[in-house]
Order: C-alpha cells, then sequence, then structure tokens
C-alpha cells in the first residue's frame, strides 16, 4: 500500500511522542515527572460535568447540526463580543471536536500551493504541518527572547508581500507564554490592511494570563473582516479530553469550514455542547483558581530555574509553559531533554521540537503540582552538576 505524496509533508505533535516514551519508562519502575504535556491537571469544574451527565440522560446522543447548536454559538457570540470588543453574530462561529479542526480547516480553505503563511518559529508544530500538507509555502518570524518573544516588526513588514495569503498569529504562546503587546498588534493590523492576507488568531490560551489581558487583532479596524478567532474549552476549564472548540470567522469562510466538517466529522457531540454552554453561562470561580494556582507555580518554577547555572528563565507572561534558555549547558536542546528523560526522570520538550528558533530552549508545563515542579527543578540542578 503506498501513500500519498502528502503524507511525506505532514507532520506530528512531539509531545505526545514525549508522553509515549516516559510511559514506557514507567513500566519499567522508572518514577517520571511529565512536564511535556500542554494541559491543565485540573479536573473539569463539577457544575460542566453535571450538565454532560444531564444531557446524556435527556437524549442528547444523537447528530446535531453541522456548524454547532444555535444555543451554544449564541453563548459564545456573546462572550467573544464581549472579550474582545467586537462585534459576533452567531452564524459566524463554528463549533468543532477541538482547536486543531479550526486550524486544518482554515488552511484547507485558503491555501493553494505555493501561497506563503506567516507563522511564528517557535511555535505549536501544527501550523507548519498544515501548512506543507496543503501545499503552501510556510515563513516562520523568529520569536526572539529579547523581545519576550514577540514577532519582530521590522521582520513582519519585510516578510509580508503579495503571495502572503494568511498569517497565524498566537497570543498568549505556546511555548513561550509570551503575549503579544498591543501596540505590537495595531502595528501589525495597520500593515496588513494594506494586503489580501487572512489572519488566524488562535486565542486558546485567551484567559490564561498574569498581566494586562490579552487583546485580539480582530479588534482593530478592518480585521474582523479578515481575522479567524480559534478558542475552546480545552484550557480554560480542563477540558482536554472533551473535544470541543470552535471558529469564529467571517460569513465567507463558515461555509467553507462546513463543508470540511460534513466531510470529516459530521458535527460536534452533542452532549459536549451542552456541557459547553454550561462552562460559559455558569460559574468562573474554577478558572480564577485555576489562573490563580498557575500564577504561584509559574513565579515558582521560574525561580527555581533562575538558580540553576547554565540556565535563564524569562517570566512567562500567559499559557502555562516555562521555556528556559540551557544554551550555557552546551547541550542541544534534544540532547538535553532525552537525557533529562532517560537520566534524571522529567519529561520536558526540546525547544527546537517546536521550531528551528526554539533551538537553545526546553519548554516545561507547570500544569503539575508544586511539589513535583520543585523536585524537577532538583532533578534538573542535579543532573547539570554531574
Amino acid at each position: 500500500m503506498k501513500l500519498s505524496d502528502r503524507m511525506t509533508r505532514i507532520g506530528t505533535e512531539t509531545a505526545f511522542e514525549v508522553l509515549a516514551r516516559a510511559r514506557e519508562l514507567e513500566t519499567l519502575g522508572k518514577h517520571i515527572i511529565h512536564l511535556e504535556i500542554g494541559e491543565p491537571d485540573f479536573a473539569t469544574p463539577g457544575h460542566i460535568v453535571q450538565a454532560a451527565k444531564e444531557a446524556l440522560d435527556a437524549g442528547w446522543t444523537h447528530y446535531g447540526p453541522t456548524q454547532g447548536y444555535p444555543e451554544l454559538r449564541e453563548a459564545i457570540a456573546a462572550y467573544v463580543s464581549r472579550t474582545r470588543g467586537i462585534s459576533v453574530d452567531p452564524l459566524q462561529v463554528c463549533v468543532v471536536p477541538g482547536g486543531k479542526p479550526i486550524i486544518f480547516y482554515t488552511v484547507l480553505a485558503l491555501i493553494e500551493p505555493g501561497d506563503e503563511v506567516i507563522y511564528p518559529n517557535p511555535g505549536f508544530p501544527i501550523y507548519e504541518s498544515m501548512i506543507r500538507f496543503a501545499g503552501g509555502v510556510p515563513i516562520p518570524i523568529p520569536l526572539v527572547e529579547e523581545r519576550g518573544f514577540s514577532l519582530d516588526l521590522n521582520m513582519f513588514r519585510e516578510k509580508l508581500g503579495p503571495r502572503t495569503k494568511l498569517v497565524i498569529l498566537n497570543s498568549p504562546h505556546n511555548p513561550t507564554g509570551g503575549v503579544i503587546p498591543e501596540q505590537d498588534l495595531k502595528e501589525m493590523a495597520h500593515m496588513l490592511l494594506e494586503t489580501d492576507a487572512a489572519v488566524l488568531s488562535d486565542e486558546i490560551y485567551s484567559r490564561i494570563y498574569y498581566g494586562a489581558p490579552p487583546v485580539s487583532i480582530s479588534r482593530y479596524p478592518g480585521m474582523t473582516e479578515r481575522t479567524v478567532i480559534l478558542d475552546g474549552f480545552s484550557k480554560t476549564y480542563a477540558m482536554t479530553g472533551w473535544r470541543i472548540g470552535y471558529g469564529v470567522m467571517p460569513g465567507r469562510l463558515v461555509d467553507a469550514v462546513n463543508k470540511l466538517m460534513v466531510n470529516s466529522n459530521s458535527c460536534t457531540a452533542s452532549f459536549t455542547q451542552r456541557a459547553a454552554l454550561a462552562a460559559l453561562t455558569g460559574p468562573q470561580d474554577d478558572v480564577e483558581r485555576m489562573v490563580g494556582e498557575f500564577r504561584r507555580r509559574r513565579d515558582a518554577v521560574c525561580a527555581g530555574l533562575n538558580s540553576i547555572p547554565g540556565i535563564r528563565c524569562a517570566l512567562p507572561q500567559g499559557a502555562f509553559y516555562a521555556f528556559p534558555n540551557i544554551t550555557e549547558t552546551g547541550m542541544k536542546s534534544k540532547e538535553i531533554a532525552d537525557r533529562l528523560l532517560v537520566e534524571a526522570g522529567v519529561a520536558t520538550l526540546s525547544g527546537a521540537s517546536f521550531g528551528a528558533y526554539g533551538e537553545g530552549y526546553l519548554r516545561l508545563s507547570y500544569a503539575n503540582s508544586l511539589e513535583n515542579l520543585m523536585e524537577a527543578v532538583e532533578r534538573i540542578r542535579r543532573f547539570l552538576s554531574r
């Protein structure tokens, strides 16, 4: 059986590969501290789980509308309108099983072979994977530590051209925890208005921030009409396994995304949509407590990492990842990540697995207990002191 050529262009997500390897080591009796996987370590809030149970008992177990149930789309439209400062119609909302489908569908709907797509590097590896899969040309913009892991506006201006069909932004950012400054977004919006490029704004970590609320590029004049907002429930409500997300997009893209949904998933599970409705319209105390705990862990783990000779770690402004610089250790990112797993029992990700500009860094998820995080820091310290 010969696979199509396009399958040679599709990538993967290293976090799941490292998780599998760590699990294998655990079966051999090795104690592993898991800092590789990017999901909250909190339980889904009880009222959301209860809503799902009631939905199952009430028979919400059949096909639903491809675009999502109207009442959930109305709640999402109201939420996005309120939090982004824009006007969203429920008809602009597409509910999908997770956040990744919005990346997949947007790229498939917009990108022809040879079209250029600007994206952050280091960045979520699925961006580049989908660009290449669709036949597009990936145009990475390096995120540099000196700028708080934000885009270099001069380079952005240079890369933006007549062949740019799509720009992907992610703020708060995975893997660095960086947040794009409001002034930078305003300048990028001004540049984009001089082109025909669309924007995919990945805002999946929009509720997990530690300073001023992150700003969406969609709020600037002329940008709502060309921006796809990606958001969902996985990170904010600890619902990674529920597989439910959404896109807010210009009307001309909605039909295309619905067609792709019909051909791939038919619809998003009905009972999870009832749970998502409860998440948006119910109490938000659990979200606030979770973010507060993430802040406490962030402060502790970054202070711990900065106390280790050979490591420096900028303070993340959002998400739940630390991105320490390990260049002074003299080791490449993959080497140190592999050795930390096998020799120290600490599962991390190589910064290079998020793109070439991630070399010299590690990604550590602090979605783990403070006790485990502090033990991981000490294991890293002991490993590097040998």
